[in-house]
């Protein structure tokens, strides 16, 4: 007989390897820091869960996020204190503080229209740079026996260099504070006023114009970031990476479980991980934060396809040669949808409506298309088997090529339009 646990409070129980799991039954339970790393969750009904941070590891994230918003305020008052050199009586001062700020002024431009990706290009570039600029300026300033002044505008140099690193890490605490606030929904505003505070702080002892300039600048390049990435933002990606991973720590772990025929219908996942976990036809129906999970190599690492699962609506979008091996899209409204190249095997597609979609070489093997619809589908060299069911499909006719301008209803069956 299936264990039942719903309406249980669950909060860090430990389920790790339990092989007696299937078909039990956890809807509306409290499954916050539960552990089920490796178990057999077959079946497993999840609907109106609620999954992710334990109290003290939302509290914890929390006030680690304020650590590094306190940090950042600091580094970017710094940056701002390298800058004000360039009204400085020595020459030297002058040109380190110009090249920090025009390397500055470059990164943020580099972050908002490239991403993080770039930046750290960015980076390692003038961070190389740097460090021969800093040997060149050395030698020539024991070469002329003026060492004490190349010796410092070389080391202001090299930490133009380094400014570039400071604000990557200032970004990604930034976005670490977000991954917080995705535990406690008021973290975001919080860290950011912790962030200000320290700013203003240090601005009083040092009342330096350049370090107001670059702290408010920091702060609001390093939001907008952040919003960006939790947002999806493709550019972002790596700072998101980051702050999901950092948010799922002691959240609910399904790693490397079995969650075949699960239902996680309208659950809360946010900080919950799903890595090496088996994803064979499992239902996501309305599931929340359901962009806020772990996936790992899983097909919810697609933004795109997640959004389908939630909610069964994908008429007329593009999933050409994605992998989606195993999911679940009972009753979707798939109709125009492209798959062109993809893998729906052991796809469930009871009931789906796949009028006009186009299926040109979709993998197939083992898929359910039981009541679904096929009227007008493009099924060139699609990869059905023995395998594959078509219990009760309604089609009217398909198309046995992909239409081109030329030949918009190419090789239709049956032949007669009638």
């Amino acid at each position: 007989m299936a264990l039942d646990f719903s309406g249980q409070n669950l909060r860090g129980r430990n389920f790790k390897g339990r092989q007696d799991l299937a078909g039990a039954n956890f809807s509306y339970a409290d499954i916050r820091g539960a552990n089920f790393t490796n178990a057999n969750l077959k079946g497993t009904n999840f609907s109106y869960a609620k999954a992710g941070l334990q109290r003290r590891w939302a509290i914890f994230l929390v006030l680690l996020s304020w650590l590094f918003s306190g940090l950042s305020g600091f580094i970017w008052e710094l940056n701002g204190n390298v800058v004000s050199q360039i009204f400085d009586s020595s020459i030297y001062n002058q040109i380190a503080g110009w090249i920090t700020l025009i390397l500055l002024i470059a990164f943020f431009f580099v972050m908002i229209l490239k991403g993080v990706g770039s930046g750290l290009v960015l980076f390692f570039v003038v961070a190389f740079t740097g460090a021969i600029t800093t040997a060149i300026a050395l030698v020539g300033a024991f070469a002329k026996n003026f060492a004490g002044d190349f010796a410092v505008v070389s080391s202001k140099i090299f930490a133009a260099g380094i400014a570039v690193a400071i604000v990557l890490a200032f970004a990604i605490a930034a976005a670490i504070a977000v991954a917080a606030a995705i535990a406690v929904a008021a973290a975001i505003a919080v860290a950011g006023g912790i962030a200000v505070a320290t700013a203003i702080a240090v601005l009083v002892a040092q009342t330096l114009t350049f370090s107001v300039v670059f702290t408010v600048a920091g702060t609001l390049l390093s939001i907008y970031i952040g919003w960006r990435a939790m947002k999806g933002d493709e550019k972002h990606s790596l700072i998101r990476n980051i702050a999901v991973t950092f948010a799922a720590t002691g959240g609910t772990s399904f790693r490397g479980a079995d969650l075949t025929n699960a239902d996680f219908t309208q659950a809360t996942l946010k900080s919950t991980d799903f890595r090496n976990t088996i994803l064979t036809r499992t239902h996501w129906h309305k599931a929340k934060m359901l962009d806020r999970v772990r996936p790992g190599s899983t097909y919810l690492q697609t933004s795109q396809v997640r959004q389908l699962l939630i909610t069964r609506q994908g008429q007329d979008k593009n999933f050409d040669r994605q992998i989606l091996r195993g999911i679940n899209l009972k009753a979707a409204n798939l109709a125009e949808t492209s798959f062109i190249g993809a893998g729906l095997s052991e796809a469930n597609l009871q009931d789906a409506d796949l009028s006009r979609a186009k299926l040109k070489q979709t993998q197939l093997d083992g898929t359910d298309l039981t009541g679904a619809t096929l009227t007008g589908a493009y099924i060139e060299d699609w990869g059905i088997t023995n395998t594959t069911k078509l219990h009760g499909v309604r089609c009217e006719y398909v198309f046995m090529r992909l239409p081109t301008k030329e030949d918009p209803d190419p090789l239709r069956k049956p032949d007669n339009k009638q």
